[in-house]
């Protein structure tokens, strides 16, 4: 989702156009699931403690049994060799293996009593239904830009560039997500449309990648939020393209950095919640999404870092965090939707990760 993930909107035109839109208010907490076993197969942190709370609070009749992965990739990968789930997470740049391999059932929004209470533009973004079907149920949403730290950069950080700027040389991680550090890149670069980049675009931004690597300038390529926020709090880097959400994740560790939208754009995500094709207890499986798009739920999606995608849950969300939980927050950003040309990007960051 919550991720990273680095996670993602969409919408049809180049730049997202977020507002928060009033609602008739929503459910807080799912009931009437059901018993059994429910599984669910997402990122690290859209199951955190903190967000299962409500869910489990009102389904205690439910055995909640989660499994994570890092990617969309390896998630369709496994779910094609026969792992099993109810519930799996969906980003919208993301989400064309799971579509390609049939892995997703189509919603039956007239079983979610919250849905309606989902800002329009969410539950209109282009990706959500595919072919007349709801695929996926927008749960967050976030801007992704750069992290960097506070003693280390007192006067700040404002550009992408200062990612491959050589006075950071060994100190600064790259997202490990094929769109994002693709496109981060880009923008580096002065692309200013990177989900537009042609083929030979794509392959100059995976040879700048390579390069520095092979200079040294990146620590590592971050494999997941959690892995970012470990490496900042080791003092391994200082620096890295990520979003809000982990420096928030960071802080609230006793760390003590800063995001910035970077002056050259800042890139969108949203993430949500599918119903696998093999689902076997798709009553908890409405459940379990319904309530994640309840505002008890949303509340805490909120005082986490990230934009909610049903804003009657603003209220509930901490002063602090209200703000950036509005889905206004994402207004004028790039949407991280899937690019005509994925095929390219996905090869290029194959041969990235194999080192060039």
């Amino acid at each position: 989702m919550i991720r990273y993930p680095i996670r993602m909107t969409a919408c049809a035109s180049a730049v997202l156009l977020l507002a928060a839109c009033g609602s008739s208010g929503s459910e807080s907490t799912a009931s009437g699931g059901g018993g059994g076993e429910l599984r669910t197969f997402t990122y690290e942190d859209t199951v955190s403690d903190e967000i299962l709370a409500p869910y489990k609070k009102g389904n205690p009749g439910v055995d909640v049994r989660t499994a994570t992965f890092e990617s969309l990739d390896e998630a369709a990968a496994k779910l094609k060799s026969g792992f099993s789930t109810d519930v799996i997470e969906v980003c919208l740049d993301e989400a064309k293996p799971l579509l390609e391999n049939d892995l997703l059932a189509p919603i039956d929004k007239s079983k979610l009593s919250n849905w309606n209470s989902l800002a329009e533009t969410f539950r209109d973004a282009n990706g959500v239904t595919v072919d007349g079907k709801v695929i996926m149920v927008p749960v967050s949403s976030g801007p992704h830009g750069i992290i960097y730290s506070t003693k280390d950069f007192p006067h700040g950080v404002d550009s992408y560039g200062a990612l491959f700027d050589p006075a950071n040389k060994g100190k600064v991680a790259l997202d490990g997500g094929w769109l994002t550090a693709l496109a981060d890149t880009a923008l580096a670069s002065g692309i200013k449309d990177p989900i537009a980049m042609t083929d030979a675009q794509v392959g100059e931004m995976k040879d700048k990648i390579i390069a520095a690597l092979k200079d040294g300038q990146f620590r590592t390529i971050s494999q997941s939020d959690s892995d970012q926020a470990n490496l900042f709090k080791s003092g391994e880097i200082v620096l890295a393209d990520g979003g809000r959400g982990t420096a928030e994740q960071i802080n609230s560790e006793d760390g003590s950095v800063t995001w910035v939208a970077p002056k050259e754009g800042t890139l969108s995500w949203v993430c949500g919640l599918g119903i696998s094709a093999e689902a076997a207890n798709t009553d908890a499986a409405y459940a379990f999404i319904n309530d994640y798009i309840g505002t008890a739920t949303q509340a805490v999606v909120g005082d986490l870092g990230y934009v909610i995608t049903n804003p009657a849950a603003l209220p509930e969300v901490s002063e602090e965090f209200r703000k950036g939980a509005d889905p206004a927050e994402v207004k004028g950003t790039i949407p991280q939707v899937e690019p005509e040309n994925a095929e390219v990007w996905r090869s290029a960051w194959q041969e990235i990760e194999v080192g060039g």
